[in-house]
């Protein structure tokens, strides 16, 4: 019996903050995702990486249930994502988002707090305050009341960022969020999710620069439609696996 066979529920469940068994997703008649066991551990920074089309932002989504899970389960700290909302904070792609949306900055990271403030109660200066601290993170201060669309990519990107800090969450999910950014932006996301890691959250990154890999994260998960290989960067992220990952389109038959 292998060592992850021999724990217990609980075990499980105190070592990672994400688990997924058996999920799959698929679009019409493709599948995205076929038949993932993985788990999430917590307090790490954790890269997904693989080719275009692999399914790697669905994953994400799936996590969070924003895309139809075609079989399969996900728990979050043992519980549905339906249960544990509270706990995840999420950061999409920038072309996602519609940019010409009227309203400014601090809005949008003042969006982070409806899940604690309920829909029904109005924000108030405690979380303009918030909102504002967190923007100050990011070093956003200065741009509270600036339209989103009028800020640069790299600003759009951390005033997002902004917005999952809002939640205080215990994971996030974020969707390439390097993608394009200046030096400074990169720098100022990646200082703060290393502070974040030191407190113990739980950090997931879709990331396509593969030469920063071991560089920035101390966990890789590595999919082509199936999980090829999923663990800590010294000991997964080598080429054969690399190999694995990035060759055709994985084929897969769906019985």
């Amino acid at each position: 019996m292998d060592q992850k066979s021999s724990k217990n529920n609980s075990e499980v469940e105190n070592e990672y903050s994400v688990i997924i068994k058996n999920l799959s997703v698929t679009y019409r008649t493709e599948p995205a995702l076929w038949n993932i066991d993985l788990n999430f551990p917590k307090g790490k920074m954790i890269a997904i990486v693989g080719p275009n089309g692999a399914g790697k932002s669905t994953l994400v989504k799936a996590v969070m249930g924003l895309v139809p899970i075609t079989a399969g389960k996900v728990s979050i700290f043992g519980k549905p994502y339906s249960k544990n909302r509270d706990k995840v904070a999420y950061v999409p792609q920038r072309g996602s988002v519609d940019w010409d949306f009227p309203t400014d900055a601090l809005d949008v990271v003042e969006m982070g707090l409806y899940g604690k403030l309920g829909w029904f109660r109005r924000p108030n200066s405690k979380t303009r305050d918030l909102a504002r601290e967190c923007l100050d993170k990011v070093g956003l201060s200065n741009y509270a009341d600036r339209q989103i669309g009028q800020l640069s990519g790299g600003q759009q990107q951390r005033v997002f960022l902004a917005r999952a800090l809002a939640q205080d969450a215990q994971i996030y999910l974020m969707d390439e969020p390097l993608n394009g950014v200046d030096v400074i932006t990169e720098k100022t996301i990646l200082s703060i999710l290393e502070n974040l890691k030191k407190e113990g959250k739980t950090i997931v990154m879709v990331h396509h620069e593969l030469q920063t890999v071991d560089k920035y994260f101390d966990w890789v998960v590595m999919v082509n439609r199936n999980l090829i290989a999923n663990g800590p960067i010294k000991e997964v992220f080598t080429k054969i696996n690399l190999d694995r990952t990035y060759q055709e389109k994985q084929r897969i038959s769906i019985q």
